[in-house]
């Protein structure tokens, strides 16, 4: 298992997985490309590899104190292994390492899955978007781990 940092030639892989995944963000290739533009916020993007295979990715911005996970996606293959854990640790150890102090995220109400995910990763509940998603429409839950 590789943990690493993405580029933007692995946009068609990233799109390939996500589009996979029901309750991940569907992105285009240019959304994608955002994240390498100078001209955007900060942003990371790390990778799990696996056999030189995309196996998960996750994907967030930061401003000042403050990082938000935009999108997490693991191989339905690669499931039930706990990738998606250290991909999650490792980029809190990043957020860490950059002065993070809170980091946020808003996830499906009704993806109970992720929300056990991200309790039992010490996230808690802080709020609601209504309306947040389409397509089912549905309010987003809102959490977030307190770093410093």
């Amino acid at each position: 298992m590789l943990i690493r940092g993405g580029t933007s030639a692995d946009i068609p892989r990233l799109m390939v997985l996500e589009r996979q995944a029901s309750s991940a963000a569907h992105w285009s290739a240019e959304q994608y490309q955002t994240v390498f533009s100078a001209n955007a916020p900060s942003r990371v993007l790390l990778i799990l590899e696996e056999d030189g295979n995309i196996q998960g990715f996750i994907t967030g911005r930061g401003l000042d104190k403050e990082l938000e996970i935009e999108n997490v996606v693991v191989a339905e293959s690669a499931r039930r292994r706990h990738l998606g854990s250290h991909l999650l640790q490792e980029f809190l150890a990043l957020a860490r390492s950059r002065g993070t102090e809170k980091v946020f995220l808003e996830v499906r109400e009704s993806n109970l899955a992720a929300r056990r995910w991200y309790e039992k990763s010490a996230f808690s509940e802080c709020g609601r978007r209504r309306f947040y998603y389409r397509e089912p429409q549905e309010d987003a839950i809102v959490y977030q781990l307190v770093l410093a």
